[in-house]
């Protein structure tokens, strides 16, 4: 027998961290003496690694792990302060429960922060586990977290990634793992599309029948 499996991204998809994250990243830039991003291009780096935006986004590649610490620094004071489960979530991940899914998050955000995370919004009593990147998210991949997770769950399928930006999609298509995409996180227009998303959902109703339609018709 097998179990379905969903692995649900964290920031942007199961919480609105970007307040957070943003004002942790601009006050990083100061720091460094470095030109701040714009607020669009601020919110661009809710999701992906940060060793990745950093130089994206004009900090010198020999500045990176100065970028890295002085936002660890302030990040870490606001994490949960600064964040909030989406409405709607947690009935979502109660249904999918109900229908006899095994639900992980996985996320490239550390996995030492988002553990106390998921426990502070009691979305750890929810999943079956909470997967993340290494501290030094560099030597690590939205593919490598699904990994760790499918590791953990040799006898998970059928599978479904459930995230917000298009490192979800690709991650998740390294392992051969469909997307449903969702509206309201932090993804600039048509992102989700160009890499092959399965479908976009607009609000936390339709994330779940959408993946009772994917997951429990498959395993008919």
């Amino acid at each position: 027998m097998t179990t379905p499996l969903v692995l649900l991204d964290l920031d942007g998809t199961l919480t609105d961290s970007a307040p957070g994250i943003t004002a942790s990243i601009a006050s990083t830039y100061r720091t460094l003496g470095l030109p701040v991003p714009t607020p669009e291009e601020l919110r661009s780096f809710v999701g992906p690694p940060i060793t990745q935006s950093f130089p994206a986004h004009g900090v010198p590649q020999d500045r990176v792990g100065e970028a890295v610490r002085a936002y660890r620094e302030v990040f870490v004071d606001g994490m949960i302060r600064d964040n909030r489960v989406y409405d709607g979530i947690p009935e979502v991940l109660t249904q999918l429960k109900a229908a006899g899914l095994r639900l992980v998050v996985a996320t490239s955000k550390p996995e030492i922060y988002a553990r106390p995370i998921c426990d502070a919004f009691g979305l750890t009593a929810l999943v079956d586990g909470v997967f993340g990147a290494p501290v030094d998210e560099s030597t690590s991949t939205k593919a490598d977290v699904i990994a760790a997770a499918l590791a953990a769950h040799p006898d998970a399928r059928p599978l479904v990634m459930v995230g917000d930006r298009e490192h979800d999609v690709h991650g998740a298509q390294v392992h051969g793992i469909e997307t449903i995409g969702v509206s309201w996180g932090y993804a600039a227009a048509g992102e989700l599309v160009e890499p092959g998303v399965a479908e976009v959902v607009d609000t936390p109703s339709e994330l779940t029948s959408a993946v009772l339609r994917r997951l429990v018709a498959a395993t008919a």
